[in-house]
């Protein structure tokens, strides 16, 4: 398959500018996972070198509060039908609200609509079409490459400031990568540590954590069409991060997807600006968001190894917009 660029995808008048829409089918409903083709899974197998083991994802109740106001943190409860016996179920368990991957329907265009033109009608309940249980049933398995975006600015005397909105421009994750000794392939699993996590459990107070919902300000990608034009010009299978939303957060002030859909009716205030609709609904791209890497990236650091296998396993859900992300990485 001939996979066009990100111009070429910008010049289109076939589909919605900027859009992926039909490149892998008319019927598609993985997006990039399909950069993961079976060739590219068996080449990742071979990042196994020392049967060394970390989990990626933070407890389902790690963040309490909620880093997201609309969400709440899980409740767990044990329960037994007799001395000898023990159950137990989740209350106010919201899929995103921890360690997730965001499935293909997590945003729609506001003007375009679902990824690949999917109707507003089948993004319901009981529906399976778009739904996570597409890669569930899938299975998300390629090589990992870790960028310690946070280690490579201290090495030169710096850092990101982590209660500001920095943006993370992808010249500097190319930087990092070539500190690292670092060249992506086509298919790879972007695993971008900013350090955002680190900071949140070690050196924010109980106090910021309970604004932070109401002020939220996080650094992350750069908003742009730059931005997105490497992401899918490097063919990612899909995209994770430490922080809350992969991309900066507020929006950077010359975003120009606010201009874009300025006018769209029905835009929630907090999301104008955002790349989520471009990358989740124009380009099909699948997200992680709140993922553990630092035990993973000290590794990394010690042997000089920035590669892995990325095994990512969501709940097959029936139309789940998204998922924690059961995700390990093996080296």
């Amino acid at each position: 398959m001939t996979i066009p660029s990100y111009a070429e995808l910008l010049a289109r008048t076939d589909a919605p500018r900027g859009s992926s829409w039909g490149v892998f089918g008319a019927e598609d409903e993985f997006g990039m996972l399909n950069f993961l083709t079976p060739e590219r899974v068996v080449a990742a197998t071979k990042c196994v070198r020392r049967g060394a083991v970390f989990n990626l994802d933070c407890a389902l109740d790690a963040f309490d509060p909620p880093v997201i106001a609309h969400r709440k943190t899980v409740r767990h409860t044990i329960f037994g039908n007799g001395i000898h016996h023990r159950d137990d179920y989740l209350d106010g368990f919201y899929l995103q609200s921890t360690t997730q991957v965001d499935g293909l329907r997590h945003f729609r265009h506001p003007l375009h609509g679902f990824y690949n033109g999917m109707p507003d009608a089948a993004i319901a309940e009981g529906s399976p079409r778009l739904g996570i249980n597409r890669f569930a049933e899938r299975g998300i398995v390629g090589r990992g490459v870790v960028i310690d975006i946070e280690r490579y600015l201290a090495q030169r005397g710096d850092r990101l400031d982590y209660r500001s909105a920095q943006p993370i421009p992808t010249a500097l994750i190319d930087a990092a990568a070539t500190a690292q000794g670092v060249a992506f392939r086509p298919g790879d699993i972007l695993l971008l540590r900013t350090g955002w996590m680190r900071m949140y459990f070690a050196e924010m107070s109980p106090e910021e954590r309970r604004d932070f919902p109401r002020n939220m300000r996080t650094p992350g990608l750069r908003q742009g069409h730059d931005t997105l034009a490497w992401l899918w010009d490097h063919q990612f299978a899909l995209c994770a991060a430490d922080n809350v939303a992969l991309e900066c957060m507020p929006p950077v002030a010359e975003t120009p997807f606010a201009a874009e859909l300025a006018g769209a009716p029905g835009m929630y205030p907090g999301h104008v600006g955002m790349m989520h609709p471009y990358l989740i609904a124009l380009l099909g791209l699948a997200i992680g968001e709140l993922w553990s890497l630092d035990a993973l990236a000290e590794d990394c650091a010690r042997d000089g190894v920035w590669e892995c296998l990325v095994t990512v396993k969501p709940l097959n859900l029936t139309g789940g917009v998204g998922s924690p992300a059961n995700a390990l990485a093996v080296k």
